[in-house]
């Protein structure tokens, strides 16, 4: 009988409490406990799936073998550090950190260590976005939107490292070209940090992208789009769906004070393996760090997604301190 893995969650607010309903069902993982600064919830939720509760992730060092760790982003690097010191596999919630150096250091202490460091991109294992990949070799233009109501939960980050990021990441691997050029527009409307963020980012390759994140929206979208030479491709987050249009024919007709066009269209719809992302990522991640199986996206790719994330939150900052001058 294989070994199960021992594992906890350092941080239950609401993304922490699905990666341990996710856990607690796995049958390869023995869910150790749970940790967070709110005792009574990190009780409730221990209580719930059947598992002990701490206030301090020190008290699970030597219990455990893999974490998650769903805590604000500001407090990422000192946690992390301390985990990966201690020789526990980690996977850690998006962003990585908000400084790249520190990314860069917490990436060096695992590959010292022999350890598996996971950075929660859960997009990436939406079934649509792999899929997405088979379909796409050679965009022209990409254009994403994520967009949602304010929420009073994420206080730590704005748009940009909060949402952005994931299409970032996903536009970057897809692409495969490096950036030349950023430009960037937003402000802030519920907080003091960027609430709307529009991108358009220029590559090597001369690819466009263009990215909207919004938490001001009453609509909920999350979609992204590219366009090639031979089709448009539209992918839903949300329903992990993707719709392929091909060109079939189009034609115009001169009328008396008009210009008609008519384009008739073959609309695919993509079959698509619906699963818990979540789940993919947590297996994903107990595969690498147990058995050592090579990572969904290299350590470089990681550093560079969220090199081109602090960019945009730079610019966005540069442009804020404009308009107050």
């Amino acid at each position: 009988m294989a070994k199960r893995v021992k594992a906890g969650v350092v941080g239950v607010g609401k993304m922490g409490e699905y990666h341990v309903g996710v856990l607690s069902e796995m049958s390869e993982v023995d869910l150790v406990g749970v940790v967070d600064i709110d005792k009574d919830r990190a009780r409730t939720i221990a209580k719930n799936f059947d598992c002990s509760f701490y206030s301090d992730y020190l008290e699970i060092y030597n219990k455990v073998d893999i974490v998650v760790i769903a805590v604000p982003t500001s407090l990422h690097y000192s946690i992390c550090k301390d985990f990966l010191n201690s020789g526990i596999h980690v996977l850690l919630e998006k962003p990585c950190t908000d400084n790249l150096e520190q990314a860069r250091e917490l990436f060096d202490i695992a590959s010292k260590k022999k350890l598996t460091l996971h950075i929660g991109h859960i997009e990436r294992f939406n079934g649509a976005v792999q899929e997405l990949h088979k379909i796409v070799v050679d965009p022209i233009y990409v254009e994403c939107k994520r967009m949602s109501s304010f929420s009073e939960r994420i206080k730590d980050d704005g748009v940009v490292l909060d949402v952005m990021i994931h299409d970032i990441d996903i536009i970057l691997n897809l692409i495969k070209s490096r950036v030349v050029e950023i430009h960037v527009l937003g402000t802030s409307v519920f907080s003091k940090k960027d609430d709307l963020v529009t991108v358009q980012i220029e590559f090597e390759n001369k690819c466009i992208a263009s990215i909207v994140a919004s938490r001001v929206s009453q609509n909920k979208e999350r979609t992204l789009s590219v366009t090639q030479r031979d089709c448009y491709v539209l992918l839903d987050y949300t329903d992990q769906e993707i719709y392929v249009q091909r060109e079939s024919s189009s034609e115009h007709q001169l009328r008396k004070g008009s210009l008609r066009y008519k384009q008739e269209s073959l609309v695919e719809r993509i079959f698509v393996h619906k699963e818990n992302p979540l789940k993919l990522e947590l297996q994903h991640f107990i595969d690498c760090a147990k058995n050592g199986s090579p990572r969904k996206v290299a350590v470089d790719n990681e550093l560079y997604s969220l090199e081109i994330a602090l960019k945009i939150l730079d610019k966005y900052n540069q442009l804020g301190k404009q308009k107050s001058a």
